[in-house]
C-alpha cells in the first residue's frame, strides 16, 4: 500500500509536467544504469563509487529509504575509513600545478569546451532532461517544474562554457616592466587536488556546476554528494564520460561524514568547496586550516518597502520563496519584514490562500529531509512563547501520508513575531534559527522602525540572499547601502530564491565565501593568482658591478 501511495504521488506530479515529457516516462537514456520510475524496494537502485578511472563498490551498503513511504529503495556503496587509500592515492597523483594551466597542456581548455558542448546537447534532449527531473523527484521530492528547472539551469550553464569559453576563464594579463625584456604576467592558476562536498537539496545543479568549474580551471576533484541523493550525480558522471570526460580527471565517493573527514585530512586537498550546514562548515574550516570555500546556511530576509503595489504578484513570489521545494533552499525566504502600509493590502490573506494550494499529491509540498515534524513543531511552539507572537497559517503536520518519521511533514507555516521582541536578547537567536523546511517568520515595521529592521539584518550571521521589494529609489539606496547579502534582489519583482546560471550566487561578508555559476565564481573558487615576472634582458652594455647595498 505504501509503495502504491508513493507512486500515486509521483504520478500526480508527472501530470503537471508538459505532455511532451509525459510520453517519455518509460524511456531510459543509453548512459543510464537506473530507471527512476522502476526504483522500489523490490527493484532497488545501486550507487557505486568512481576512483582512478574505474567504477567500484564497497564492503558496506547503506540503504536509503524512500522519502515518500519509508521503503528501502536505493543502496549506496559507502566507502569505509579503511577503504579510502585509492582515493588518497588518486589525489596524490595530481600535482599542485594541476592537470592543466596556462603554461601546461593548454589544449585541455579546448577539450573541456568540447565536453561542455556535448553534455549541454545531451542534457537538452527532452528524454534526458526528463530522466534527470524524474530522478531528482525520486530522491528529493519537489514539483516537476522545480526539478526540471534544476536540470535546465545545469544545461544552460554547460552551454555557457562551450567552445573557447573555458580558456577565456584563464585569461591572463601583462604589465610592462621597468626596462627592456621585463614584464609581469598575471595568471589564473589551479590548486591541483581539490575536494567538493555538496548537499541533498539540489542533487544535480550544485555538484555539477562546482565539478565543472573545478575541472575547467585544471583541478582534479574528488566529489562527495549527500548519499540520500548521490544517485543523481552518479548518473550525470556516466553522461559526462560518454561526452569525453577523461576517466582519470575526477573521483566520486560515497561515504559518511566521518570517513570523508578522514579522507580530507589524509589526502590534504589544496582547496575544498563545502556547501551545507554552518556547523559542519566551521568544523571543516578548522580541520583544513582555512583551505576552504563555503556556501553554508542562509537565514534570508525580505523587506517590503513603503510603496504598496502588485499585491497579487508579491504574494505569489513570497509563497514561492518560502515554500517551493518545501522550503529546502538555502535561499528560501526565512523572515519577511513588512512595512505597515501592506497591512491593509490583504497580502497575508493572499499568502495563506496560496500556501493552501500546495499538495503532497503534486509534490508542491513534501518531505523535509533534514528536520523532523517534531523539531519544526517544537521550534514553532518556542516562538509562540514570545509575547505578541501568533500563527498566521499552517503550523500543523501534513495529513494522509506515508512519509517516514525520520523526515519532516509540515504544512506551509508562517509565524508572526513583533519586531521589538525579535531584537531582544535570547529571542533573536531563536527567531533567526534556520529551519530548513516550509517555515517563515513574519513581522511588521513602521516608517520610524527601519533602523530596527536594518539592525536585525546586521546582527544576522548568514548573508546569502536577500530581497528589497520596492521601486522607491531612495528606499532601495538606503537599504542596499547598509546591508551585505551576497545575492540581493532589488525592485518590485525582487525575490530571495533563484540560482540561475546567468548571475553570481553566493554569500558575502566572509572571505571564505564561495560563488557558483558564473566566470567570476569559477575563477574565485577554483583558481588562485600567480604572477610570473619575465626578465630576459639584455643586460645593459655598460653595466658594471655596483657597490653592495
Amino acid at each position: 500500500m505504501s509503495r502504491l501511495l508513493s507512486r500515486r504521488h509521483l504520478a500526480a506530479a508527472r501530470r503537471s509536467a508538459p505532455l511532451a515529457c509525459v510520453s517519455r516516462w518509460l524511456h531510459t537514456p543509453s548512459f543510464a544504469t537506473v530507471s527512476p520510475q522502476e526504483i522500489s524496494g523490490s527493484s532497488p537502485a545501486e550507487v557505486q563509487n568512481f576512483v582512478q578511472g574505474s567504477w567500484t563498490a564497497s564492503a558496506n551498503w547503506n540503504w536509503i529509504v524512500d522519502p515518500l513511504n519509508g521503503e528501502k529503495f536505493i543502496k549506496v556503496a559507502e566507502v569505509q575509513g579503511t577503504e579510502i587509500k585509492p582515493f588518497v592515492e588518486s589525489l596524490f597523483k595530481c600535482p599542485k600545478h594541476g592537470l592543466h594551466n596556462p603554461l601546461k597542456a593548454p589544449e585541455r581548455y579546448l577539450m573541456y569546451g568540447d565536453i561542455s558542448s556535448k553534455a549541454a546537447h545531451m542534457l537538452g534532449q527532452p528524454a534526458v532532461s526528463d530522466f534527470f527531473a524524474k530522478l531528482i523527484q525520486r530522491v528529493s521530492p519537489k514539483s516537476y517544474q522545480q526539478a526540471l528547472a534544476e536540470v535546465q539551469v545545469s544545461q544552460k550553464f554547460l552551454e555557457n562554457f562551450c567552445g573557447d569559453q573555458v580558456r577565456f576563464l584563464a585569461r591572463s594579463f601583462a604589465v610592462p616592466g621597468n626596462h627592456l625584456g621585463q614584464r609581469s604576467n598575471g595568471y589564473r592558476w589551479p590548486y591541483g587536488p581539490v575536494a567538493i562536498i555538496t548537499p541533498f537539496n539540489f542533487p544535480l545543479e550544485i555538484p555539477l556546476l562546482q565539478v565543472m568549474g573545478a575541472l575547467y580551471m585544471g583541478n582534479k576533484p574528488v566529489l562527495k554528494v549527500d548519499s540520500k541523493v548521490s544517485v543523481v550525480m552518479e548518473q550525470m558522471l556516466r553522461l559526462l564520460h560518454d561526452c569525453g570526460l577523461p576517466a582519470e580527471d575526477m573521483d566520486f565517493i560515497n561515504s559518511d561524514g566521518i570517513t570523508m573527514n578522514k579522507l580530507l585530512l589524509e589526502a590534504n586537498p589544496k582547496m575544498t568547496l563545502f556547501t551545507g550546514s554552518s556547523r559542519v562548515a566551521e568544523k571543516l574550516a578548522a580541520d583544513l586550516n582555512g583551505r576552504i570555500k563555503l556556501e553554508d546556511a542562509g537565514f534570508d530576509w525580505k523587506i517590503l518597502g513603503p510603496d504598496v503595489q502588485e499585491v497579487d504578484y508579491i504574494a505569489w513570489v513570497c509563497d514561492q520563496d518560502a515554500y517551493a521545494c518545501s522550503g529546502q533552499k538555502c535561499s528560501a525566504q526565512s523572515v519577511l519584514f513588512m512595512h505597515k502600509n501592506w497591512s491593509s493590502s490583504g497580502l497575508l490573506e493572499k499568502m495563506k490562500k496560496l500556501s493552501e494550494r500546495r499538495k503532497l499529491e503534486d509534490l508542491t509540498i513534501g518531505p523535509v529531509l533534514t528536520v523532523t515534524t517534531e523539531a519544526m513543531t517544537e521550534h514553532m511552539n518556542n516562538l509562540l512563547k514570545i509575547p505578541g507572537s501568533k500563527v498566521l497559517f499552517g503550523g500543523e503536520p501534513l495529513e494522509n501520508h506515508s512519509i517516514p518519521k525520520i523526515y519532516g511533514a509540515l504544512k506551509p507555516t508562517a509565524v508572526f513575531v513583533p519586531l521589538e521582541e525579535i531584537l531582544k536578547s535570547g529571542n533573536f537567536e531563536l527567531v533567526t534559527k534556520e529551519i530548513f523546511g516550509p517555515f517563515q517568520v513574519v513581522t511588521e515595521y513602521s516608517e520610524d522602525q527601519l533602523e530596527l529592521v536594518l539592525e536585525a539584518c546586521e546582527r544576522m550571521n548568514a548573508h546569502l540572499t536577500a530581497a528589497v521589494v520596492s521601486n522607491d529609489p531612495l528606499f532601495l539606496q538606503d537599504v542596499l547601502g547598509r546591508s551585505v547579502n551576497g545575492t540581493t534582489y532589488a525592485g518590485i519583482r525582487a525575490r530571495t530564491t533563484g540560482a540561475p546560471q546567468n548571475h553570481w550566487f553566493g554569500p558575502a561578508g566572509d572571505p571564505r565565501g564561495a560563488g557558483i555559476g558564473t566566470p567570476e565564481a569559477i575563477k574565485l573558487v577554483w583558481s588562485c593568482h600567480r604572477e610570473i615576472i619575465y626578465d630576459i634582458g639584455p643586460v645593459p652594455k655598460n653595466w658594471a658591478l655596483p657597490s653592495p647595498t
